[in-house]
């Protein structure tokens, strides 16, 4: 039944599954095992970067194609569901057709830059995609009286999904059963399924097709495989996926600006991800994830508690001080490359069960 539901795609590793399922228990039970507002927001964080990781990994992992209009697709799917919401109301209707039309221009959008910038090198490639997603961002800046400009866009979202609504009035295991525990299990289990979905199609004759594709394009067409078209459906797909996850974290947020979507900084983020857990692993997307938020989320604080232990010795206190959390951040990722160079995922799975 596990292997059907993970399309035959096993994690192949013992310590792997166990990662693998302590981070899938953690973030089912997220509400009950971490209660406050802090570490639902981490979980939900989590939830919502496994899926744009995983879409991205579709398309640099499995099918070679190095872009940064990632960040884009994702802004346009949060977008979507904003103005939705902003425009025709706090309603799952308005979620609905919000996220269909993300999804639908997002579609649209890497369909045109795929079939007229595919045909160029790889390194070219990136270069327009990061021109457009430069001028996308500029763009939305602009359009000021539509997407709210710099300061982005506040809006209400259903009643059942606010801290106001109460499922039920007794607590539940000490936790009380409001619109804010449904709106995560909303995100988790949307979550749940588009990995799914996508752990699917790279495991079909279409996935295996893209990585043929990836490691060696011109003998991919010389035995009639058509190569744009499975590179312009990988980017189409990718970009659906992208979209779908910003419309998750615009409705988890009930914000969406710039800086929450387009940010180059997040394209940064992404890349970090991938790496960390692994190209084309798919699982890899989930281990980078967890790991890189993590240590956003919480490695500051723990830095500080750090510091007080070791106020007595000046010069440690002075090089872990919270202050300077990005720099023992960015070590950390140089010797995650340095020890994992596969990633976590393709590590542990080089490596015996």
């Amino acid at each position: 039944m596990l292997r059907r539901i993970l399309s035959g795609d096993m994690p192949r590793n013992r310590l792997l599954s166990a990662l693998l399922a302590a981070v899938a228990l953690c973030l089912l039970l997220a509400p009950f095992l971490f209660p406050g507002t802090k570490p639902l927001e981490t979980a939900a964080r989590i939830c919502i970067f496994i899926v744009l990781v995983a879409s991205y990994d579709m398309l640099l992992g499995y099918t070679g194609i190095v872009s940064f209009a990632h960040t884009m697709f994702f802004g346009i799917g949060a977008y979507g569901t904003a103005l939705a919401l902003s425009s025709a109301g706090p309603s799952f209707v308005s979620i609905l057709w919000g996220s269909a039309a993300g999804a639908g221009v997002a579609a649209t959008l890497a369909l045109a830059i795929g079939l007229f910038s595919l045909r160029v090198k790889a390194i070219f490639f990136a270069m327009v995609t990061l021109a457009i997603a430069s001028a996308f961002a500029v763009l939305v800046s602009q359009l000021s009286h539509l997407t709210g400009g710099e300061d982005g866009l506040n809006y209400r979202i259903p009643r059942e999904l606010t801290p106001a609504f109460r499922l039920v009035e007794e607590r539940v295991f000490g936790v009380r059963i409001d619109g804010r525990v449904l709106s995560y299990y909303l995100v988790f289990g949307v979550s749940l399924a588009l990995f799914l979905a996508m752990l699917r199609i790279v495991n079909s004759p279409f996935g295996r097709t893209l990585q043929a594709v990836r490691d060696n394009a011109f003998r991919a067409e010389a035995i009639g495989y058509r190569v744009v078209w499975y590179r312009t459906t990988a980017t189409v797909l990718s970009a659906v996926m992208a979209a779908l996850a910003g419309s998750l974290l615009a409705l988890w947020l009930r914000y969406t600006g710039p800086a929450t979507t387009l940010s180059m900084e997040i394209m940064i983020d992404i890349l970090l991800m991938v790496v960390i857990g692994g190209m084309g692993t798919m699982y890899g997307a989930v281990i980078g994830a967890t790991l890189f938020i993590l240590a956003q989320t919480y490695l500051q604080d723990l830095m500080g508690a750090a510091e007080k232990a070791t106020s007595a010795v000046p010069l440690v206190s002075m090089l872990i001080a919270p202050e300077r959390w990005l720099l023992w951040l960015g070590v950390l990722f140089v010797l995650s490359v340095y020890f994992f160079p596969a990633g976590v995922v393709g590590r542990l799975r080089a490596g015996k069960s």
